[in-house]
């Protein structure tokens, strides 16, 4: 947990004066949506803009190709989050080393926690992964809240809907009708996506892969897939030889023949562990906007899915 917390305090005040400094230089301005969302994942702006419409406006803070465990607190964030209506984040610590940093230097005391312009989403879904006992280092990266990567089971993306259009509905009841029609709609939609996807992944009778983080914990449960290890032997702790060379042996034994992680990390433990075994290293965006293809939350599973079948088929 150390890595994430708060590495750039001490550059809060600073960056409130240029954050004073860009107020001054943007104050002027044109029409504007009804409500300012600013989100800190792709994921969750474009499900607000799902929700949302043409009644809200909606940017999410870090880009689908980012790690969002790091981001620098930088002024143009600030500026954002100043700006903003409704600043709704993932949660479970995912943001916790930068956010708290945003909030303070932007000024805007309707998006602190607490408050009718912050929405932690965390609260719609059920976590997994919830350690047990006291955390520690020993522990590895954990989250004491449970595993922030839920958006990735997409029947957790209604839930997030459900969650914003309610938000969204307080802070402009005028709009509260579209806004819960667009949730429905979106539910709707998922639900027979939901069913596409699982029929495509069933295809493949009792798949396993090896992931090298924790980040696919949620979309295999939902997909039916089975992992039967990390290249990380706890979260965010780099393999040792001798933890390669049990998983491979494991590897070889279950006839593993994919090895899947996120795009946005290195790759070298995982091809290492690929030539031992003959396993594909299957590097694949974990949001919106971390490939090309993968535009909205619906295309970003249909990319999933269909890069994950075509690797499962290859004998």
């Amino acid at each position: 947990m150390n890595r994430h917390l708060f590495p750039h305090s001490n550059n809060i005040g600073f960056a409130a004066c240029i954050l004073g400094l860009l107020l001054t230089l943007f104050a002027a301005g044109g029409a504007e949506a009804r409500v300012r969302v600013v989100t800190t994942t792709e994921d969750i702006a474009a499900i607000a803009r799902e929700v949302g419409g043409n009644f809200i406006e909606a940017e999410s803070i870090t880009r689908g190709m980012q790690d969002a465990h790091f981001i620098e607190a930088k002024p143009s964030y600030m500026l954002k989050v100043n700006r903003a209506d409704l600043l709704i984040h993932q949660g479970l610590d995912l943001e916790i080393g930068w956010l708290p940093l945003l909030v303070t230097g932007a000024r805007n005391p309707q998006v602190r926690e607490g408050q009718p312009g912050s929405l932690d989403l965390s609260s719609a879904i059920v976590p997994i992964e919830v350690p047990t006992g006291e955390v520690g280092r020993h522990m590895g990266d954990v989250h004491p809240g449970g595993n922030p990567h839920y958006p990735l089971d997409p029947a957790n993306g209604p839930l997030m809907a459900e969650a914003i259009a309610k938000r969204l509905g307080e802070l402009d009841p005028e709009n509260r009708a579209a806004y819960d029609a667009n949730r429905q709609r979106f539910a709707n939609r998922i639900a027979q996506k939901i069913a596409e996807w699982e029929s495509r992944l069933a295809a493949f009778p009792d798949p396993v892969v090896v992931t090298y983080h924790t980040t696919w914990s949620y979309f295999l449960r939902r997909f039916g897939i089975e992992s039967i290890g990390s290249v990380e032997p706890l979260p965010g702790v780099p393999p040792s030889p001798a933890h390669l060379g049990h998983l491979a042996e494991t590897m070889k034994r279950r006839k593993v023949k994919i090895i899947l992680q996120a795009n946005y990390f290195e790759k070298r433990h995982s091809e290492l562990l690929g030539r031992q075994t003959g396993a594909q290293v299957l590097a694949l965006p974990v949001s919106v906007g971390g490939a090309p293809g993968a535009e909205d939350y619906f295309s970003l599973f249909d990319l999933l899915v269909d890069r994950l079948a075509k690797a499962l088929s290859q004998p």
